[in-house]
């Protein structure tokens, strides 16, 4: 039986469920991350396609070009201004924000990506693989 994965904003307003298995699970040191969430990484689990993701309430968007080159959709809370989701205009992933999970202990990281952007002051675990961009394949 696949687990469940649910959750959404601070609010209650923008709500998320899948029973897909996430494919990649990582922090992100990139400086998008940085900005987005306030501090050195954004930590996230990401799942094989946006249609398994069942979305409730009404996110609100916007488009950024990431460091790939390829465009990026973040999406948060209008009401509270939680970041819940990423989508790719490139790829079918969406990659939800860890923290965002009614149980956050369900985020096992697997590597850390962007590190060529980190900051000397954002210790992340060292026993995980390390990246200096995204890692391809």
């Amino acid at each position: 039986m696949t687990k469940r994965y649910s959750g959404g904003c601070a609010c209650g307003a923008l709500r998320y469920e899948t029973r897909s298995a996430p494919i990649f699970q990582n922090h992100c040191q990139c400086q998008d991350c940085q900005q987005r969430s306030g501090t050195g990484h954004g930590s996230y689990l990401t799942f094989p396609d946006r249609t398994g993701v069942t979305v409730t309430g009404e996110a609100k968007t916007w488009r950024m070009t990431a460091d790939s080159g390829h465009d990026k959709f973040q999406a948060f809370c209008p009401t509270c201004g939680t970041p819940v989701y990423l989508t790719f205009a490139a790829m079918p992933f969406v990659a939800i924000n860890a923290a965002s999970l009614d149980d956050p202990g369900q985020f096992k990281p697997q590597a850390i990506t962007y590190t060529l952007r980190a900051q000397a002051w954002d210790r992340v675990d060292p026993a995980l693989q390390a990246f200096e961009r995204m890692p391809q394949g």
